[in-house]
């Protein structure tokens, strides 16, 4: 019999059709979710050309009539697939229901309660809605899920008509004002870029606006710290470079200025050969402008340290002299200090 039907015919069956599909995720539990169950039920009917079965539109042929048997086998497949998406409690009270028809119409008096409490908690959630720390895709999936909940409560006109044209433009002004006025403060430049347009954007083209902007600064985000470190990796390097062509007139070596000549001004505490007071040496430096080394106390702290240095290594097969002490510095050292150069040589320069 189904394939006397043509497959526009409310009474054609697909052979994908059975009694076991579930056509909506969520069940039917009671006023809480009929709304969003309705619609999800309406939407999988209309795409199984069943809608006809439901609001009356295909009624039930007469006895005797060739298409009987055919509309009584597409009422049952309408009824298993509603029986399948309510819970328990209400599958009890239609399981004795011999009409889609009928039932279909005692669950929308039973659970389809629109009344002023929802609409209002709706127009409060859709005022009090913010951006926050929400992504701008975030947020406008938010408000227009609350905008499509407020559409299916409330019906507005689609005729043709001028009014009708007018009351849906203003409803689309609404609500890009309410998408706007819900955005960070951060974005107030872009907010009012989009106010000034004539005319006004639509909210969708509002959206796309706005997260390109966040697009953007996102990526400005991440770009800034790398074109610092760039800047900074060539301040230094000039800095390094200015230093190397400093000369020093006191010590003729290069790095520093006859200023800060540690010869002269004397050497700070963590340099090498600062001498700790309480060494018992001449705190003193020798200042001789480069012609020399140290005073006596310096020279004694010196012979003394490569004594105490040949009586460790004593009894050991190598020792080395103070020309190969030296001759190692020199070697681990930079230019400066195969210069003769002992301001160059500190950890915090170099380290």
């Amino acid at each position: 019999m189904a394939n006397n039907c043509s497959f526009n015919d409310p009474l054609y069956i697909h052979p994908s059709d059975t009694p076991g599909m579930n056509l909506v995720s969520d069940p039917l539990i009671g006023v809480e979710n009929y709304g969003i169950w309705s619609r999800a039920m309406l939407i999988a009917l209309r795409a199984k050309n069943k809608i006809a079965l439901i609001d009356g539109s295909c009624l039930r042929p007469p006895v005797g009539s060739q298409n009987l048997l055919q509309w009584e086998r597409c009422n049952a497949l309408v009824l298993s697939w509603i029986m399948n998406t309510v819970s328990k409690e209400i599958f009890g009270g239609i399981i004795y229901a011999s009409d889609a028809s009928s039932v279909w119409t005692n669950l929308k008096e039973q659970f389809d309660k629109i009344n002023g409490s929802r609409i209002f908690s709706l127009h409060r959630d859709i005022g009090r809605l913010t951006q926050g720390n929400s992504t701008i895709p975030t947020y406008y999936c938010k408000l227009k899920q609350l905008w499509d909940e407020y559409s299916a409560l409330v019906i507005l006109p689609s005729c043709e008509c001028d009014a009708a044209r007018r009351y849906l433009e203003h409803d689309q002004q609404q609500r890009l004002l309410q998408f706007l006025m819900g955005l960070n403060d951060s974005y107030m430049n872009v907010r009012s870029q989009i106010l000034l347009m004539n005319p006004l954007p639509t909210v969708g083209q509002a959206f796309s606006l706005l997260s390109q902007e966040e697009s953007h600064r996102a990526l400005s985000s991440v770009e800034a710290p790398i074109a610092a470190f760039y800047t900074n990796k060539t301040k230094a390097g000039s800095s390094t470079k200015d230093r190397v062509n400093l000369f020093c007139d006191n010590c003729s070596c290069n790095g520093h200025t006859k200023e800060n000549c540690y010869k002269l001004v004397g050497y700070p505490p963590w340099h090498n050969l600062y001498r700790a007071p309480n060494k018992g040496l001449n705190k003193k430096v020798y200042r001789d402008n480069g012609k020399q080394g140290r005073i006596s106390g310096d020279a004694n702290f010196v012979e003394e340290s490569i004594a105490a240095q040949s009586k460790i290594s004593a009894g050991a097969p190598h020792i080395f002299t103070p020309d190969q002490y030296a001759e190692i510095l020199k070697l681990l050292g930079n230019h400066n200090i195969q210069n003769g150069c002992d301001q160059c040589f500190s950890p915090r320069e170099f380290g």
